[in-house]
């Protein structure tokens, strides 16, 4: 079995958290018995998260030999120069190593649904839209990434993983695959 989920902002990627207050987890959202997440989206990230009952398959698309891409519409603060564009299709030195090369784009503000709680505006800091994809799926990488070319994410929404997209699950819904 295998199930598109469209994960909401503030929305941790297990069914359990221990923490004081507890903080919202998948099992708010009636999925079906026995899935568990192909992967992780964290708890300030939106979108498409797969989920399986199957482990081969899940090692299928987590594994980063498979090198499974996955695509993410990024708002970030600041007008995207080319070069900060092209620094991201070269591949971005971080903590942790270089990355491998991506697909950056400017892109127009995608017609999604509004953030809850709202991404904050400054009337004087601009933002704009990147399609982002990466094959690789460090800690935070696509923060970490835009970040260290100079465009702070504001809001992070995935929307493929390999051949499977979101389309048009809104929030908290799923979908058999």
């Amino acid at each position: 079995m295998l199930i598109a989920f469209n994960k909401p902002y503030g929305v941790l990627c297990q069914f359990t958290d221990r923490s004081t207050p507890p903080r919202r987890t998948l099992a708010d959202f009636a999925l079906p018995a026995d899935v568990y997440p192909a992967g992780r989206l964290d708890y300030d990230s939106e979108g498409l998260l797969l989920l399986t009952d199957d482990g081969a398959l899940a090692h299928r698309l987590t594994d980063p030999r498979h090198k499974q891409p996955k695509t993410y519409w990024v708002q970030v603060e600041g007008e995207p120069r080319d070069e900060q564009l092209a620094a991201l299709r070269n591949g971005v030195e971080l903590n942790d190593g270089m990355t491998r090369p991506a697909q950056a784009q400017r892109v127009e503000t995608p017609a999604i649904w509004p953030r809850d709680p709202p991404v904050r505006f400054r009337k004087t800091v601009p933002d704009a839209w990147l399609a982002l994809t990466i094959s690789e799926g460090r800690n935070r990488q696509v923060r970490r990434m835009t970040a260290a070319v100079g465009l702070p994410t504001l809001r992070l929404v995935r929307v493929t993983v390999g051949p499977y997209r979101l389309d048009a699950l809104a929030p908290g819904e799923w979908r058999h695959l």
